[in-house]
């Protein structure tokens, strides 16, 4: 079997629900974060999931993430990774797209960066580090991230360059499986939140 890589973006905060960019600010879960992860646990605990026993967890070491990893049952299964964190939005960190636009009207964070936060091939680099480390045993990968680092996940997956993510948005709590067609890199489930339903 070729490896799979699972990802599961955290649960929704106050600065997620606002549209706030969320870097490195420790925000934590709001009781609806807490819901929809524990409710992500459970369908990974049940059906074709079964709980994963085989699997490798990983998770940001940033509280939303590892709180979203625990509630769903994989607390103690998980190891953190600096690798996992949120993109650092540097002087952008807490402001929403719409600010941020006010100023500069047509910026794209994935054409145009952040200022004195890093950089969109940092980011690149570290989300390489992290297919790397997936595709590197014969087993899948489940790993608890952020919206931002776990879309550049899934652009480096397919090939792609980081602008990529653009085009590939990811809601809280959202389950993705980034897998194999034709024995070629793939999206098997993306943005997935039918557990929330």
């Amino acid at each position: 079997m070729a490896p799979r890589i699972l990802l599961a973006r955290h649960g929704q905060t106050r600065w997620s629900l606002t549209g706030k960019h969320t870097g490195r600010t420790d925000i934590p879960l709001l009781d609806e974060g807490r819901r929809g992860a524990e409710l992500l646990g459970e369908r990974l605990h049940h059906g074709p999931w079964a709980g994963l026993p085989d699997v490798e967890v990983r998770t940001s070491p940033l509280a939303r993430a590892k709180e979203t990893c625990a509630l769903a049952g994989f607390g103690d299964r998980a190891r953190e990774w600096d690798a996992l964190m949120e993109w650092d939005y540097g002087a952008y960190e807490g402001m929403t797209p719409a600010e941020i636009k006010a100023v500069r009207p047509d910026w794209l964070i994935w054409r145009d960066g952040v200022p004195e936060g890093e950089s969109i091939a940092s980011i690149a680099a570290r989300a390489d580090e992290v297919v790397e480390w997936a595709r590197s045993a014969d087993r899948d990968v489940l790993v608890f991230a952020h919206g931002h680092i776990l879309r550049t996940l899934g652009a480096r997956w397919l090939g792609h360059d980081a602008s990529f993510a653009a085009c590939i948005r990811l809601d809280p709590t959202s389950l993705s499986v980034l897998g194999w067609a034709y024995g070629e890199p793939a999206i098997e489930r993306w943005n997935d939140i039918g557990h929330l339903d």
